[in-house]
């Protein structure tokens, strides 16, 4: 399923636009050696600041599994201000209905090979037909793709290959980059779902997701309460084990042990102060114990 985040909608998702920056580190700056900025293991820069549109692809669990980052190019973008090598002299294109594609990127850690569901291929394959619908719909003519030419040659085996190229290739780090120009068009939308064998609408219903994202929230915070109050069980039967074991014990010596037990298994038992200064005093789950001769 694919999911759009842009400015009206990106302060209900940061959880996800923080697993996708964490995908975009993996993938740019581990797998392919490009000279990105990674903090806390994510990868951002200056450009997802503009309010971009992030097409982003997610497995069944929530999981991002693919991204594309869509930013107009009337204002900065990378082509224009970070990748003008690959221009090569040429002015960049400027319109309202042109946009640049770029980090665009899969979970190969997380997919597995093949074409059905749950493979590089078709989260490849969704991805394109869900930034292909989310263009058509907001009235985008052609898309600028900066990608590497593994990448290039993927999208034109899909049906979604470039109809021509703008500047030259350049070195990026452990590959290079080029930009090609994709127009978004139906007959393109209907080429991917031909080849991926993907009928239906690929981008989620908004209202459904985050219900379905509130259903998921409440059942963890259940199954969390759940395991909470399970380990208090545990604790205080466990206290009482050892608030027996200290009644039973008959002499200074087995008293020292079983504190000792219950310093190992339920944590200090001391007091506040340096070890052996201030005597032996109850673990919070338990009442004092007075010594006993």
């Amino acid at each position: 399923m694919i999911l759009i985040v842009d400015a009206l909608n990106r302060h209900e998702y940061a959880d996800i636009l923080n697993d996708m920056y964490r995908l975009r580190a993996r993938v740019f700056g581990d797998r392919l050696g490009w000279d990105v900025d990674i903090v806390d293991g994510m990868e951002r820069d200056s450009f997802d600041d503009l309010d971009p549109a992030y097409i982003i692809g997610l497995d069944e669990e929530g999981h991002v599994i693919s991204c594309v980052r869509a930013l107009q190019t009337l204002g900065p973008h990378m082509l224009s201000d970070v990748f003008s090598d690959i221009l090569d002299g040429e002015p960049p294109l400027r319109s309202a209905t042109i946009w640049e594609a770029t980090r665009f990127c899969v979970d190969t850690e997380r997919l597995g090979k093949g074409r059905g569901t749950g493979t590089i291929a078709h989260a490849t394959c969704e991805l394109n037909i869900g930034a292909l619908e989310y263009a058509i719909e907001s009235g985008i003519t052609d898309v600028i793709a900066v990608v590497d030419p593994r990448m290039d040659r993927v999208l034109r085996m899909s049906g979604n290959g470039a109809y021509d190229y703008l500047g030259k290739t350049v070195a990026m780090g452990k590959v290079h980059a080029l930009a090609g120009l994709l127009d978004c068009t139906e007959e393109r939308l209907a080429r991917v779902r031909e080849f991926a064998a993907i009928t239906g609408p690929v981008l989620v219903d908004e209202a459904e997701f985050r219900a379905r994202r509130a259903r998921q929230a409440a059942k963890a915070a259940q199954t969390a309460q759940a395991q909470a109050a399970m380990a208090a069980q545990a604790d205080a039967a466990m206290a009482e084990y050892f608030i027996r074991q200290i009644d039973a014990a008959s002499s200074p010596e087995e008293l020292a042990a079983v504190l000792s037990l219950a310093d190992t298994v339920l944590g200090p038992v001391r007091g506040a102060g340096p070890a052996g200064q201030d005597g032996p005093r109850a673990h919070p789950h338990m009442p004092s114990v007075a010594h006993r001769n």
